[in-house]
């Protein structure tokens, strides 16, 4: 079928397309904004494809590389044989995977209209942004457990690449530190697959998931309780903590956000740690499945404990900042804490059907909304950053009334973030605090309802310079450049577009909770099956 080439278009196009800027570079100066503009509108248009394909035509679609070349083996073990381990790469897009396809299509479409006056504007930098969209869609659809190893590798050095993007020397350490750190994290994660396939002899998360669960005829026990594999998910758990920025895995993200060039911040925080949390979900709920935490209770708690610090240490780090990115860096750091809390809390062994249903709906609700809110923040931010020399909390003054748009857009956005409704910031903290109160998990609950207080807390003080806090008043303020108006002088429409429709979709994503929990409801069910009966 065609739609089963879909999901290797969609790594294969934008690699190929990083190769034409760095080409037809040779002839002609900066034709990398355009040709990246019409790879990810391919892009966009494959991935609105192969979302149509999975949620309104109801299929999953799966591809093996090779083909029937590879397809199943039949290994023997002893005097066994397995039913058939899966030997090529496959690539999977179903319930969970198929909506972050639809995700990182748009965002990295989008942010290009940022980019187009923002900048960078070199050949080279549009070759990065092009392999780094197709590392992320390689990540979000492997069902191999090593090549999401690969494509995260991907992913950092591209990252790494655009940070350092604007030759200034704190980006350069900003990177350097971003690739120390995401490479420690990314060894960790490959130390933990090496120990999942020592012990099952494949690396196909389903196979893995089979074996683990004692599935195959070879294996006479489930495998839940070996050291063996009890430390290959501490291993995996670190590694791609790391990646998604949880405290105290977190010290590359604030410097990697605030020292990059602003079109790159508001693509890294809106895709590389939401893709990098989206695995850690996926690993915990297929690979090892609640039976693995009902046998290892602990391991959950100690999952849930690091997420729940991870949200308080966030918000507090992000009240005590003056520069306006870094107060949105460490938010960040407490919002992948709450996605976290809600990866765990769909496994814990006192969640019912109910919570682990609501768990789920967090994730998928919070990871979406984050990308949507966290990169219109950013974008706003550069903007003001751009126009009015704005780069302190206290060089908002006054900023209301000489930039509307901006200033409505990161109002809303900001609103958003705290979980006011009816926004998706309401809705998907809403579902985490129903998951937590299901499970009976009431330390949580207090976490989530200090989270928004905390987010109040550092929102409402950049509100009140903008909106209340007249430019006078601050004396400490150094000259700003000439304001124009929106869309005119130093920013672009793009620019001011990106952020405001951040905003709308901010809210109306907020209206479409029920559209995007229905569209991973077989994944609820496949989460359910798997759970021991136990009860809270």
């Amino acid at each position: 079928m065609t739609e089963e080439l879909l999901p290797v278009l969609l790594i294969v196009v934008p690699i190929l397309g990083a190769t034409l800027p760095l080409v037809l570079g040779l002839f002609r100066e900066r034709v990398g904004w355009a040709v990246a503009a019409g790879t990810l509108s391919v892009e966009a248009a494959v991935a609105t494809w192969l979302g149509y394909a999975v949620y309104i035509g109801d299929q999953r679609v799966v591809h093996v590389l090779g083909g029937e070349t590879f397809g199943r083996k039949e290994v023997t073990v002893g005097e066994f044989d397995t039913e058939g381990f899966i030997v090529g790469i496959e690539l999977v897009a179903d319930a969970l995977s198929g909506l972050l396809v639809v995700l990182v299509a748009l965002v990295a479409l989008a942010v290009l209209a940022y980019a187009r006056r923002a900048g960078p504007r070199r050949n080279a930098f549009y070759s990065a942004y092009l392999l780094l969209t197709g590392g992320l869609m390689g990540l979000v659809l492997t069902g191999d457990l090593f090549n999401l190893f690969v494509f995260l590798e991907i992913v950092g050095l591209m990252t790494y690449a655009l940070v350092a993007s604007d030759r200034s020397g704190a980006s350069a350490v900003a990177a350097l530190k971003y690739l120390i750190i995401g490479t420690t994290g990314a060894s960790m994660y490959l130390v933990g697959v090496g120990y999942l396939f020592v012990r099952t002899g494949t690396l196909n998360m389903v196979d893995v998931s089979r074996v683990l669960a004692g599935e195959p005829a070879w294996v006479e026990n489930a495998l839940y309780s070996e050291p063996l594999v009890v430390a290959s998910f501490g291993f995996i758990a670190v590694g791609l903590a790391t990646k998604a920025a949880i405290f105290p895995l977190h010290t590359w993200q604030p410097d990697a956000y605030s020292e990059s060039p602003d079109s790159v911040t508001v693509l890294i925080s809106a895709l590389v740690s939401t893709t990098a949390a989206y695995a850690l979900a996926r690993i915990t709920w297929v690979v090892f499945s609640p039976d693995f935490f009902a046998a290892n209770p602990r391991t959950v708690e100690l999952l849930l404990a690091i997420a729940a610090v991870s949200v308080v240490a966030g918000s507090l780090l992000a009240a005590m900042q003056r520069r306006v990115k870094r107060v949105f860096a460490y938010s960040s750091v407490a919002q992948f804490g709450l996605i976290v809390m809600a990866v765990g809390t769909a496994v814990h062994p006192a969640a019912g059907d109910q919570a682990t249903q609501f768990a789920v709906y967090g994730v998928v609700v919070h990871l979406i909304g984050h990308a949507v809110i966290k990169g219109g923040l950013f974008a706003a931010i550069g903007a003001l950053n751009s126009s009015a020399g704005a780069r302190y909390v206290r060089e908002y003054a006054g900023l209301a009334k000489q930039r509307p748009f901006l200033s409505g857009s990161l109002a809303v956005l900001g609103f958003s973030l705290i979980g006011v409704p009816p926004a998706v910031g309401f809705v998907g903290k809403w579902y985490i605090g129903l998951a937590a109160v299901e499970a009976e998990l009431w330390p949580l609950v207090f976490v989530v309802f200090a989270s928004t207080l905390l987010t109040l807390l550092y929102v409402a003080r950049l509100l009140e310079k903008l909106y209340f806090t007249p430019l006078a008043a601050e004396t400490d303020t150094e000259p700003r450049p000439a304001v124009a108006a929106d869309g005119g002088g130093s920013v672009s429409y793009g620019m001011v577009a990106l952020a405001v429709l951040a905003a709308v979709l901010a809210v109306g994503l907020g209206f479409a909770g029920a559209e995007l929990t229905d569209a991973v409801q077989p994944l609820v069910e496949a989460i359910q099956e798997s759970s021991p009966e136990v009860h809270p």
